[in-house]
C-alpha cells in the first residue's frame, strides 16, 4: 500500500532529516530526482533535452527554489530555460544557479508580450508557484499565468502539487494549475488522489527524497498486491462453505436489475455459493433463471447460518417494507453491505442507526456505501465543508459507527477507528448505471470471504473493503478495453480483474 501524508507529517519529518542531513541536501536531491523525471518526458517528447525550451513558474517558497535548481540542472544539459518570477522574494541560491547555467530570470508582467509569448513556445512548463503550504488560492497574476498556461499545448510538470490544490483535502477553492504530471517529495499527499485536486494532478511520481515518518500516514492507497490477498486461489481442501457464502436482499418490482447485477458481482467474487432472499416480489425467479447456482431462500436472515455476508438495499423501491428488510439483515452477525434503498432506510429511520451502533458494540461491521447524494441525506452539508471529502468520509464512519465508501473520484474508504483508504484505480468509466449495485455485490463477497477464513474485526474487514473497490476499479479499466462499458461489463470483468490482481495486472 502506498502511505499518504498530510502537511503537517510531511513538514515533521522534513525537520527531523533538516537536523542531520548538510543544508540544502534535501532540496537537491528534490530538484535532481525533478530534472530526471523533466528529461525522461523531454526524450519522449521530442527525442532529447538539447535545445528544447522549458518555462518555470516560479513562487517565493522552497517549492520555487526546487524549480530553480531543477532548472539550473535541465540547462546544463543544454535545455533553454526561462524563469517567470511570480514574486520578488524567491530563491536566492536557486536563482543563481539557473543563470549560472545559462537561464533566463524574468518578473512575470502580463503586459510584456515577449513574456507572454514564452509560456506557448515551451515544451515543458513547470509549476513552482505554491508548495505545500499553500492556502486560499492563487493571486491574481499568478491565476492570470495559470490561465496562459492552460491555453497551450505545453505539457505542464506540478512540483509536489498544483499550485492551486489544497495538499491536505484537494480543495481547489480557485484557478489551479492542471498538470500532465505531478512529481512530488517525500509522499504521496491527500490533495493529489482526492476530488477534486486529482483531477488537476495527472500522472503522479513518488520521489523518495529520504524523509522518515514517526507518524502513521492519514491513509493509504490500495494497489493490485494488496487486493490479491483477499481474493487468492482456494486451498486444495476448500468447499463452497469455507469459501464463503454472500447472501443477497436486492431489487423490486421497479428495479428488477438490480438483484441481477449484485448477484452476479457476488457470484464472481470468489466465494463458493450466493444465496438469494426471497422477499415475493417476482425476482426470486428471476435471479435463479439467470443464475441456477443461485440459492433462493426466503427465511430470515438471522436464520440463514451459512451466510458469511449480506448485500442489502440495492434497487429497493422505497415503500414500507425496505425498513423492515433492512433491520432484519441487520440482526446477522456477520459483515452487511448497504446501498442505495438500504441507505435511505439509514439515513430516516433512528431505528437502524441505532442497530449499527448496536452492532459495532458487538463486533459487527457495517458498510455503507454513499454516492455524494446519498452521502448528503446521511450527513447534510458535510462534504461542503472547507476539510473536504476524507475528513467527511471520516466524520460520517464515527457518527454512524460503520465503514464508510464514499464513491466517486478518489473513493475514500475510512471506519471510525481504524484506517483510511483512497482508491486511485477507479476511472469515470465507472460511472455507469448499476455499477453501484456490482460495487454493492463485489463488497459482499470480498467480506465473505475474509469472514469465513477467520479474518475479523473492523481494521481487517476496512482493508478487505478497500481491496474490493480496487478490484471494481480494475474490472471498469479491463472493461473499457472492449469501448464504452455498462455495469454487466463491469461485472464480468471481475474475474479477470482478480487475476490481475493474484498474477499481475497484464496477466
Amino acid at each position: 500500500m502506498l502511505p499518504v501524508h498530510d502537511v503537517a507529517r510531511v513538514r515533521a519529518a522534513e525537520e527531523a532529516a533538516f537536523a542531520i542531513v548538510p543544508d540544502g541536501a534535501l532540496m537537491q536531491r528534490a530538484a535532481r530526482a525533478l530534472s530526471v523525471s523533466c528529461a525522461r518526458l523531454l526524450i519522449e517528447l521530442r527525442g532529447g533535452v538539447v535545445g528544447s525550451r522549458i518555462v518555470l513558474m516560479v513562487g517565493s517558497g522552497n517549492n520555487g527554489g526546487d524549480t530553480l535548481w531543477a532548472g539550473a540542472m535541465l540547462a546544463n544539459r543544454g535545455a533553454r530555460v526561462d524563469a517567470l518570477l511570480l514574486s520578488d522574494r524567491v530563491h536566492e541560491e536557486g536563482s543563481r544557479a539557473l543563470l549560472r547555467a545559462g537561464g533566463r530570470i524574468h518578473r512575470w508582467d502580463p503586459g510584456n508580450a515577449d513574456l507572454v509569448d514564452l509560456a506557448p513556445s515551451a515544451d515543458l512548463v513547470l509549476d513552482g508557484v505554491l508548495g505545500i503550504g499553500g492556502v486560499g488560492g492563487l493571486r491574481a497574476d499568478a491565476a492570470g499565468l495559470v490561465d496562459l498556461v492552460s491555453s497551450t499545448e505545453s505539457v505542464v510538470v506540478a512540483v509536489d502539487v498544483p499550485s492551486g490544490v489544497d495538499a491536505d483535502t484537494g480543495v481547489v477553492p480557485g484557478r489551479a494549475v492542471i498538470a500532465d504530471v505531478t512529481v512530488t517529495f517525500g509522499a504521496l499527499k491527500p490533495g493529489l488522489v482526492l476530488a477534486p485536486g486529482r483531477f488537476h494532478a495527472g500522472a503522479i511520481q513518488v520521489i523518495d527524497i529520504g524523509l522518515e515518518f514517526a507518524d502513521a500516514p492519514i491513509a493509504r492507497v490500495t494497489e493490485g498486491l494488496d487486493a490479491a490477498v483477499w481474493v487468492e486461489e482456494p486451498a486444495e481442501d476448500a468447499y463452497k462453505y469455507r469459501r464463503g457464502v454472500v447472501g443477497v436482499s436486492a431489487g423490486s418490482v421497479a428495479y428488477p436489475g438490480a438483484a441481477l447485477l449484485v448477484t452476479a458481482a457476488a457470484r464472481h467474487a470468489n466465494v463458493g455459493m450466493v444465496r438469494y432472499l426471497d422477499r415475493g416480489d417476482g425476482n426470486a425467479a428471476a435471479v435463479v433463471s439467470r443464475f441456477p447456482d443461485t440459492v433462493i431462500d426466503g427465511s430470515p436472515p438471522v436464520d440463514q447460518q451459512r451466510v458469511t455476508a449480506w448485500a442489502c438495499g440495492s434497487g429497493f423501491p422505497g415503500d414500507h417494507l425496505d425498513e423492515l428488510t433492512v433491520m432484519a439483515v441487520l440482526e446477522a452477525d456477520v459483515p452487511v453491505v448497504l446501498d442505495a434503498g438500504a441507505l435511505r432506510v439509514v439515513a430516516t429511520s433512528a431505528n437502524v442507526r441505532s442497530r449499527i451502533a448496536e452492532r459495532r458494540t458487538g463486533g459487527g461491521v457495517t458498510v455503507l456505501t454513499p454516492h455524494d447524494g446519498e452521502f448528503e441525506a446521511l450527513r447534510p452539508g458535510l462534504l461542503g465543508e472547507p476539510a473536504g471529502r476524507l475528513a467527511a468520509a471520516r466524520d460520517a464512519a464515527s457518527a454512524l459507527g460503520a465503514v464508510i465508501v464514499l464513491k466517486g473520484p478518489g473513493t475514500v474508504i475510512a471506519a471510525p477507528d481504524a484506517g483510511a483508504y483512497i482508491d486511485i484505480e477507479g476511472t469515470a468509466e465507472l460511472g455507469t448505471a448499476g455499477s453501484g449495485d456490482v460495487l454493492t455485490g463485489l463488497l459482499a463477497g470480498v467480506l465473505a470471504g475474509a469472514w469465513a477464513d477467520g479474518r475479523r474485526g473492523e481494521e481487517t474487514l476496512t482493508r478487505a473493503a478497500a481491496a474490493a473497490v480496487w478490484l471494481h476499479g480494475q474490472a471498469g479499466r479491463l472493461a473499457a478495453r472492449q469501448g464504452p462499458v455498462v455495469a454487466t461489463d463491469v461485472a464480468t470483468a471481475i474475474r479477470p480483474a482478480i487475476r490481475a490482481a493474484r498474477f499481475g495486472q497484464d496477466a
